[in-house]
């Protein structure tokens, strides 16, 4: 079964919005641990629109489970991540005026920075992860890259229009799975999925692990923070 990981940059979203103290995403981190959360990703951007330096330093002493550091390649952002030192890093394509990120990495166009940022990170003990669409050519670079995991972007599938153009992203999801698992990589996956449409790629056997964040918080402002990684998790499970 696959486990969650949840997203809390937009905890940090609301609190930027007024530039206060609050909410804490290093609260809110707590919550989502006590619903059972597997793990915590945040995301450190070079424009520091949600997540910041503070952040990232206190959840890494005081994150409980797993934490997930996404980041760009970007120098200041690899060297923060050498002496910060989270569980893993997932490496993520950086377009400073996108809402959201946008597509996957380009590990071909990348490799050779990305074999360099893998060998720091390793020295380091953290594992490497690269957020990539389902295409052979990209699961193979960030293997040949060094990568321990690769995250399948699920982006295709929660934005398709009709049940057709969805059947046919998950067999992409499922082939990526494939492909990664024989080259020996951890897969893992998100982007766009939601309570509304979570329980079909939860199904696909050999995912290891989801990264959901803007659905569970949008949904945490309702229900609460812990109710609502409760639910998503007993989605996943059934």
């Amino acid at each position: 079964m696959a486990l969650l990981n949840v997203n809390i940059d937009h905890v940090a979203t609301i609190r930027q919005a007024r530039l206060a103290d609050e909410p804490d995403p290093v609260w809110a981190a707590v919550e989502c641990e006590l619903a059972g959360a597997n793990g915590i990703t945040v995301h450190l951007r070079q424009d520091r629109r949600h997540i910041n330096d503070r952040d990232v330093q206190i959840l890494k002493e005081t994150a409980a489970s797993k934490f997930n550091l996404e980041m760009s390649l970007a120098e200041p952002i690899v060297r923060i991540a050498e002496q910060v030192c989270p569980d893993q890093i997932t490496l993520v394509p950086e377009n400073r005026a996108e809402l959201t990120t946008e597509g996957g990495l380009d590990c071909l166009r990348c490799q050779k920075q990305i074999v360099r940022t893998v060998k720091r990170m390793h020295r380091k003990g953290i594992l490497v992860s690269a957020f990539i669409l389902p295409e052979e050519k990209q699961i193979l670079a960030a293997a040949e890259a060094g990568c321990d995991a690769v995250e399948l972007h699920t982006g295709l599938y929660a934005n398709a229009k009709t049940d057709a153009a969805a059947e046919k992203t998950l067999n992409q999801l499922r082939d990526g799975r494939d492909i990664a698992l024989s080259a020996g990589l951890i897969v893992h996956a998100g982007h766009g999925l939601t309570y509304r449409n979570i329980r079909p790629v939860a199904q696909i056997e050999g995912l290891c692990e989801f990264n959901i964040g803007h659905s569970i918080i949008s949904r945490a402002v309702l229900v609460g923070l812990r109710e609502a990684v409760k639910e998503m998790i007993q989605l996943i499970k059934n």
